[in-house]
């Protein structure tokens, strides 16, 4: 592969996959979640493709195999294009996480989707991490056998021997597999990376820039480069949940990709890895027809006469960033509760927000007949918003739960029939034994489990979670409740005063998550004391007045011994 100047080629390798698929966000996002966010990684594909088109030139695309799973037309797209799709994995998982076996398995379940897609060979891949030649190299047994022809997933270091550094063979399994390392400058204490994406867009770019035009100038072997088609997104969604590190990992410059991308595009000769190798014209499938893409209708689930209506209450407040992801989750949501014998209706309440939130809420949800949009022309608090639903609500099940879905709104299926003859509430409980919490800051957790502590003593009912949003209630229980909190306290204020009265609460053992788009509307002190405040007021009723001051909505035959339900 001998190149002269005038005709040297550097290989371009595209990684398609979205914003939430990262690493960075990975401790933060379940794989089984990927399907409730906005998706972009279509139109930023899209965007890579035409882009390229302008410049003539040729390009691998490492594709997740999840993107060519929910979407076989884009795969299909890239390689019309004239560009080869290679193998990113299935998910965006690393080594660390997959055994010998399971990588294998990843390999061959990539490998049959993209085919399938593309009607391509599928001969080259890259990990979802950089991989070290020390720790890693038993996987080019594994490729080989698996019939890949190259890698492009190492990062070479100092103590690495030279060649590692340039596109290289190595010899595995009586095969031989071409490596693609991540380009670098030796800087004499260790090896910068200069390929692209984060690097480029972190480090000064006079710096890169001279770095790859020495590379251009210095060597035969080629130049690799490379970007994620979310680099090309600066308006992608903002997962504010992330540490500030890893926003700044993700999110720094990323207007800054596409100019740098046209400039060397214009610079260098860029083409695919299985073109430099010669293999492109080999890649073709025999007998492979392209087909066109069936219309995807929406699951339309049949109403039954003996589904139980049920009602399901979000309050909003500047929500416009948590929308999108909250739309994809509810349609899953609803599926599941039609099928399990529930016909619901969703009542969102818009506290007088500041943001698009309204506007947002009726582009996604107004078209919907099982969808009601009810604004507060005031500021109210959230408690306000769930009584307002209560009232709003033609249904004697009311669910409520957070626009943020810190709650996974999917376990209303197992809440739901908790909610027997003799029960008023059901609410979420991530402190109960079988509950859990991840990614939740220590100190919201200290003053969250602080205040439980306070309200088992106050209180008849002796709970592990007090002031979830996320519940069921009876509505004739809770209807004429004398709620004076609006807000965040009015939350347990309810429960409290429920439990005044003789009402029967049950918890539901779940697993609350950190919130991943926007920011959350409490004031920590004011919270604080506004608790103490509502005990010392609760306990007084408790303790210092007779029953009949009690205001009471139950049916007296309701009123029964507070039980706690495990």
């Amino acid at each position: 592969m001998t190149q002269t100047p005038a005709n040297k080629r550097h290989l371009l390798t595209v990684l398609v996959e979205d914003y939430f698929h990262v690493g960075a966000f990975g401790n933060l996002i379940q794989q089984r979640n990927w399907t409730n966010f906005e998706p972009r990684y279509e139109q930023n594909t899209l965007k890579t493709l035409d882009l390229l088109d302008q410049y003539d030139a040729k390009a691998t695309f490492f594709v997740l195999g999840w993107i060519g799973e929910q979407n076989p037309k884009l795969v299909r797209e890239i390689v019309a294009r004239g560009h080869e799709v290679a193998s990113r994995g299935f998910y965006h998982r690393s080594l660390k996480n997959l055994t010998n076996e399971e990588f294998r398995e990843d390999l061959r379940k990539t490998n049959r989707i993209l085919e399938d897609a593309s009607g391509q060979k599928i001969i080259g891949y890259r990990s979802a991490e950089k991989l070290n030649y020390e720790k890693d190299s038993w996987i080019f047994d594994a490729l080989a056998e698996e019939g890949f022809v190259y890698d492009a997933s190492f990062l070479p270091s100092q103590k690495d021997e030279k060649a590692k550094r340039f596109a290289h063979k190595v010899h595995t399994s009586g095969k031989a597999v071409w490596e693609f390392p991540y380009s670098t400058r030796n800087l004499g204490l260790g090896l910068l990376p200069i390929s692209g994406g984060n690097y480029f867009r972190q480090f000064p770019y006079t710096l890169m820039r001279k770095a790859v035009k020495d590379w251009a100038n210095r060597y035969e072997e080629p130049f690799l480069f490379y970007f994620h088609v979310w680099e090309l997104d600066p308006e992608q969604p903002r997962i504010s949940a992330a540490s500030s590190y890893n926003r700044i990992r993700h999110y720094r410059k990323l207007d800054k990709m596409e100019w740098i991308l046209r400039e060397n595009l214009s610079l260098y000769n860029f083409t695919g890895a299985a073109d430099y190798l010669g293999l492109k014209s080999e890649l073709r499938i025999s007998n492979y027809e392209m087909r066109d893409d069936k219309s995807v209708l929406e699951i339309q689930t049949p109403k039954t006469k003996d589904q139980k209506p049920v009602s399901v209450v979000i309050p909003c407040y500047n929500e416009e960033p948590t929308l999108p992801y909250l739309a994809n989750t509810l349609r899953s949501v609803e599926e599941n509760l039609s099928q399990s014998g529930f016909q619901p209706e969703f009542i969102f309440i818009d506290d007088c927000s500041k943001d698009n939130t309204l506007a947002k809420l009726k582009e996604l949800f107004g078209q919907k007949e099982n969808v009601r949009i009810v604004p507060h022309e005031t500021n109210k608090g959230v408690a306000a918003g769930i009584m307002t639903g209560l009232l709003e609500s033609k249904t004697e099940i009311v669910c409520s739960m957070d626009c943020d879905c810190t709650y996974d709104p999917h376990e209303l299926v197992r809440m739901l029939p908790l909610l027997t003859e003799s029960v008023d509430l059901v609410t979420a409980s991530p402190y109960h034994a079988l509950g859990s919490v991840r990614n939740v800051p220590g100190w919201r957790l200290f003053l969250s489990k602080g205040a439980s502590f306070l309200y088992r003593r106050a209180l008849h009912s002796k709970l592990d979670t007090y002031t979830s949003c996320f519940r069921v209630y009876r509505r004739s229980s809770v209807i004429n409740l004398p709620i004076e909190e609006k807000g965040f306290l009015g939350v347990a204020e309810m429960l409290g005063r429920l439990d005044l009265q003789g009402g029967k609460i049950v918890e539901f053992p779940a697993v609350l998550e950190v919130r991943l788009f926007g920011f959350s509307k409490m004031k920590t002190a004011r919270t604080i004391f506004g608790h103490l405040k509502l005990l010392s007021k609760l306990s007084k009723l408790r303790f210092f007045r007779k029953p009949a001051e009690i205001r009471t909505s139950l049916p007296k035959e309701n009123l029964k011994i507070i039980s706690k339900e495990r």
